[in-house]
């Protein structure tokens, strides 16, 4: 491991709400050219093309290891202050003292400092689990530490469907890793309006959540104050995650599970889903997406 980290300024001075120190090592290219044979019923031809990286990355809080995610190397800082406030590792942002990345051989330490009284809140949690793509579980090993209940939004957003029609249309557009290499997700957050303001990507479609709400907690912005799109399924974990950031609405491109649904009316979120082009299913608090344009 390289021995000499780099302060890296990753929140812009006019909207640094908290003081984190942030330091960071360079973490590899989150795509990269690949050679491969591309065979048919012509035969067989050398190409190349571009392939998403995914690296394991350790989520540590004061010296212990949390858990193991399987992520692309970008935006990582984003990835674990989101991390640590989607899955209540923390009640707010203001608990997060430091985040330090390093790169080892093998993959990536990201450590987060918080106060003593959470590291041992989270050790009750069980042991340390390593996950695979995107999972939504590592770290826990009881069924109510998994499937927590999250207190109901707060936030009365209502948005049009012609705010939904706008942001996820454009998402595509704001997905250059996945437009090399069609094998990453995506999750934005955008006004009420439908502009998108935050799109962040990464091959586990949990990890692109957490890096956006980690996004929104560094500048400051309040996560009631617009909706999320993602490029998904919508699955329980997401609902889960979205709630306890506060997010009123969450709009997906295919159909969520049940217990998605279920967490989304008891929190009182907005669950949309199938969304294709200029229609969708409203599966939770239908309520929130009114007609009209704003």
């Amino acid at each position: 491991m390289n021995s000499n980290p780099r302060e890296v300024n990753v929140i812009p001075p006019s909207t640094d709400r908290f003081a984190w120190p942030f330091v960071g090592l360079g973490y590899g290219a989150p795509v990269r050219e690949r050679e491969f044979t591309a065979i048919s019923e012509l035969g067989a031809r050398q190409a190349q093309a571009a392939v998403a990286e995914e690296v394991p990355v350790a989520f540590v809080y004061c010296q212990r290891a949390h858990a193991v995610m399987m992520a692309t190397p970008c935006d990582l800082e984003d990835l674990a202050v989101g991390f640590t406030l989607s899955e209540g590792i923390v009640a707010n942002a203001r608990e997060i003292r430091k985040v330090m990345v390093s790169r080892h051989s093998r993959g990536i330490d990201v450590r987060i400092e918080v106060p003593s009284a959470v590291a041992e809140r989270l050790a009750t949690r069980g042991r340390a689990l390593a996950g695979r793509t995107g999972c939504g579980l590592c770290g826990v090993e009881a069924i109510d530490d998994a499937v927590r209940a999250p207190a109901r939004v707060a936030s009365t957003l209502t948005v049009t469907a012609d705010a939904i029609w706008r942001a996820t249309s454009a998402l595509e557009e704001h997905q250059p890793l996945n437009s090399d290499t069609r094998a990453i997700h995506a999750a934005a957050w955008a006004a009420p309006s439908g502009d998108l303001q935050i799109v962040r990507e990464d091959v586990g479609r949990h990890n692109a959540l957490d890096k956006v709400l980690g996004a929104l907690a560094r500048a400051g912005m309040a996560a009631g104050e617009g909706f999320v799109v993602v490029t998904s399924r919508a699955s329980f974990e997401l609902v889960q995650k979205a709630a306890t950031c506060g997010v009123p609405i969450l709009a997906a491109v295919s159909r969520p599970t049940g217990l998605a649904v279920r967490m989304a009316d008891a929190a009182g979120m907005g669950l949309v889903g199938l969304v294709r082009g200029q229609s969708a299913n409203v599966y939770a608090h239908p309520a929130r997406i009114v007609s009209g344009n704003r």
